[in-house]
């Protein structure tokens, strides 16, 4: 080890912690998305709900195992109560980013936030 770094220079350092800088500073700004504005709420792949997320309400969504409540409030919305025996819907509370997706699969229910400026969704992070 101390062969290769007999080899490394002042500019080399200077080099590295500026890219390392570069790479942190880009970071929140290229992989953030705009403001989520619509809640989609699915049943098998159909939507069967849209809503700005302008105001507070509650939807429920009969699935195959029984009732999924959506709760929106301003900015964000969530999955309040699901039959499914794990919860992970619920367990991944307030959504706000755009492409955010929490899918209830065993009741076959999914609610997905859209907005003007797209992001990376959950399923890339």
């Amino acid at each position: 080890m101390s062969g290769w770094l007999a080899l490394v220079r002042p500019g080399d350092w200077l080099t590295v912690a500026l890219g390392a800088l570069a790479v942190a500073l880009a970071f929140p700004l290229l992989w953030r998305g705009g403001p989520a504005e619509r809640a989609v709420i699915r049943l098998d792949g159909r939507v069967v709900a849209e809503y700005p997320l302008d105001a507070a309400r509650r939807f429920e969504v009969a699935g195959p195992l029984g009732k999924t409540v959506i709760e929106i409030q301003p900015g964000r919305a969530r999955v309040a109560a699901d039959p499914g025996p794990r919860q992970y819907c619920v367990k991944q509370g307030w959504l706000t980013r755009t492409n955010a997706i929490a899918i209830c699969a065993p009741n076959h229910v999914s609610l997905f936030l859209s907005g003007r400026q797209a992001g990376y969704d959950t399923l890339n992070y």
